[in-house]
């Protein structure tokens, strides 16, 4: 994967693989936040205040991380405030490039290659990941945040809401607590668990991995037999945190990262809340399946040296198996 060192590209290993063969993400370095006044957010320093048009977001339509922000930079209207740079989905040697690719573009801010030249563009002396998204600030030249659980609450928060054309509150005061407990479940069992699975290095670390996550997969199937959503009838941010996952299972997951137990069908309820989500408004969009599965299988030599795409991987969003949920679909268990 690489990362920079003292602001050093190296084509090294990021040690996320212990001695036990378990995969441990490391955690994301800039952690300031968007504030309607530009005061102090939850962590880091002040002086990023919410303007239109100061703000933007770099992506990999292929991340899952990267999914979250522009699935709400999308549903909640904030297009015309928040403009992109979206990197090619195959990042091999030199990490994130900006490459030609149908739907990839250039570095829009600095014109950039390497997404590893806009972290040292932030900090001269960075060293860590190079990793998506990151919102960066015209004003100051910097990196905001990188880390993509709190983009998003920065982006459905206070601050951004007077610049939205689509406004949901997706972190209802009165739901906080629970929305907080069903994050760090699915996070820990599914939005990392595929990785988990997928980059272990012993069986035992494999093992223990795939079994958390379909269990996982049968809480969540049955939560939902009585709900549309993980919280009821509205979608919130736990449903979004999820999907973005779950949209990938079926074509990667469940083969390359040997996510294979039993296929997503096995969970109507969970399949049938993939399909909700997706089909919510402007939340399709979001979805490129051509840098999805290119990246897989193309970026992850380590596990799929020869670049080989299995034929199961083409899944066809635009046929009715995706469409919008009927009614008769919804009923309790």
């Amino acid at each position: 994967m690489g990362q920079l060192v003292e602001g050093i590209w190296q084509d090294t290993n990021t040690k996320e693989v212990k001695t036990d063969g378990q995969f441990v993400r490391n955690a994301s370095q800039f952690r300031n936040w968007v504030t309607a006044d530009g005061s102090p957010g939850l962590t880091g320093k002040g002086g990023f205040k919410a303007e239109a048009g100061r703000y933007h977001l770099y992506v990999s339509y292929a991340c899952p991380w990267a999914h979250r922000a522009l699935i709400y930079r999308s549903f909640l209207g904030l297009e015309d405030a928040i403009d992109i740079s979206v990197v090619h989905p195959v990042n091999l040697e030199n990490g994130w490039e900006f490459a030609d690719y149908p739907g990839a573009t250039p570095d829009r801010i600095g014109g950039a290659r390497y997404m590893h030249q806009v972290y040292t563009r932030a900090d001269p002396t960075y060293s860590g990941k190079v990793t998506v998204p990151v919102l960066w600030d015209r004003e100051t030249g910097t990196v905001v945040n990188n880390e993509s659980a709190e983009v998003i609450r920065m982006l459905g928060g206070p601050a951004f809401r007077s610049l939205a054309k689509n406004w949901h509150d997706l972190l209802p005061s009165d739901l906080r607590a629970e929305i907080d407990e069903i994050n760090a479940y699915v996070y820990r069992t599914i939005n990392n668990g595929v990785y988990r699975t997928g980059f272990a290095q012993s069986q035992e670390a494999y093992e223990a991995g795939v079994a958390a996550m379909f269990e996982a997969f049968g809480l969540l199937n049955e939560r939902l037999c009585d709900r549309r959503f993980l919280h009821g009838d509205r979608v919130l941010e736990s449903d979004l945190r999820l999907f973005t996952t779950m949209i990938r299972f079926e074509p990667v997951y469940y083969f390359h990262f040997k996510c294979n137990v039993r296929p997503l069908s096995h969970y109507s309820n969970l399949r049938r809340h993939t399909r909700d989500v997706l089909n919510l408004p402007k939340v399709r969009k979001t979805v490129h399946m051509d840098h999805i599965v290119d990246h897989y299988y193309l970026a992850h030599r380590r596990i799929n040296p020869y670049g080989i795409i299995p034929a199961g991987a083409a899944i066809d969003l635009e046929g009715p198996d995706w469409g919008p949920v009927q009614l008769e679909e919804t009923k309790a268990c």
